[in-house]
């Protein structure tokens, strides 16, 4: 059995270097070979030029795929992966072509398993614990108000007058910024075009409590049957959202402003120029940490008062070793793909496990690699 690494950015560093440190069969390939030199030489010479066609050729049935790369290489690497009983794993969200594999999948008995990195990936064990413990509670009543919410991000650890740094191309946040949202808010639907329409304050429980500026993000709905709420609880609240610095969205008003002036190719092109120059002005250097919060909350309310809350609440940054981002998204792949090795995970497509001693015993490996986690019981 071969592990068939593809990519070596930022992000897929610290969990690729534990899984060829431990002895496992692993094969990297990267676009520019040199790189994934640079990143793992010193500890394997079986790196290859990334090609879909010669990687094909390679595989065998029972070998697992791993795609570190740009999101529009996942499906055709999960085919190729189908194509050759292969398992497929990826950080990234199961798009609607990945999720048209399951059945394909299933038949060739193998595994594709996403959104095992951070956001999403950690966020989805922690919302399942979450939603076990309440279960189990004597608290638990069908009939009680829900609030959820999950709040995730990569902030600079000293912050800068822009109040964010970057690590790879600023383009994919310019371009997030302009995505709708879907989330629950007063027991409603809540839509929003731009994120910039529905900033709103949050306060983490880390140690010291901080403020952060928080906003929705994607299509969070889905996430309510992923996360097994029961379709008749009386769900006020549930959004997944990103988290910012406070005084993120003034440093921004100017960039706000004039996406929303953009379209076509000439918007496209001037989003690019804009990439450029925030890469220019605020990517993060050679000794610049960079830090992750991730905030993940289940309240219960019964007669408007307060039942059951808790919330996991995760903060950690970078050290000389990693940066927070790097060990946080690649540590959890390389969890994933060793629960595919135990047989711990479904054929077909999945996301993160909720399987309860699974979950468990993962949340245990990542409390090792942030420098706080805990869950705050604010009902205790």
């Amino acid at each position: 059995m071969t592990i068939h690494w593809c990519g070596t950015g930022l992000s897929a560093i610290p969990g690729l270097r534990a899984l060829i440190e431990e002895g496992l069969d692993v094969k990297v390939w990267n676009r520019t070979a040199s790189k994934a030199q640079e990143a793992v030489g010193d500890l394997t010479d079986n790196i290859a030029a990334y090609d879909i066609d010669v990687l094909g050729n390679e595989l065998s049935a029972g070998d697992i795929v791993v795609s570190m790369l740009p999101g529009d290489h996942h499906v055709p690497l999960a085919k190729c992966a189908i194509a050759n009983r292969a398992h497929f794993v990826s950080s990234s969200y199961i798009a609607p072509e990945m999720r048209d594999l399951d059945q394909a999948a299933k038949d060739a008995g193998v595994c594709l398993v996403n959104e095992i990195g951070l956001d999403p990936g950690i966020d989805h064990l922690m919302a399942h614990k979450l939603v076990e413990l309440y279960r189990a509670s004597d608290a638990f009543d069908p009939t009680n108000e829900l609030g959820f919410i999950s709040y995730c991000g990569g902030i600079p650890k000293v912050p800068n007058p822009f109040r964010y740094k970057f690590s790879w191309s600023p383009l994919g946040v310019l371009k997030a910024l302009r995505s709708p949202s879907k989330s629950i808010k007063n027991g409603a639907e809540f839509s929003v075009d731009r994120p910039w329409d529905a900033i709103s304050s949050y306060e983490a429980p880390l140690p010291t409590p901080e403020t952060f500026e928080v906003y929705p993000n994607r299509d969070s709905l889905p996430f309510m049957a992923q996360y097994h709420f029961d379709p008749e609880w009386n769900v006020r609240e549930f959004v997944r959202g990103t988290l910012r610095l406070n005084g993120w969205a003034d440093a921004w008003a100017d960039v706000f402003s004039e996406i929303e002036t953009l379209s076509g190719e000439a918007g496209d092109a001037r989003l690019k120029e804009m990439s450029d120059q925030f890469w220019a002005e605020n990517a993060y250097g050679e000794n610049d940490p960079d830090r992750v919060v991730l905030c993940v909350s289940l309240r219960a309310e019964q007669n408007g008062k307060t039942v059951w809350h808790q919330t996991y609440a995760m903060d950690a940054w970078g050290t000389e070793a990693s940066t927070a981002m790097a060990r946080l998204v690649s540590k959890p792949v390389s969890f994933g793909l060793k629960a595919v090795l135990a047989n711990q995970i479904p054929t077909g497509v999945s996301a993160a496990p909720d399987d309860p001693q699974v979950v468990d015993a993962w949340l245990s490996e990542i409390a090792a690699l942030a420098q706080h986690l805990e869950i705050v019981d604010h009902t205790a």
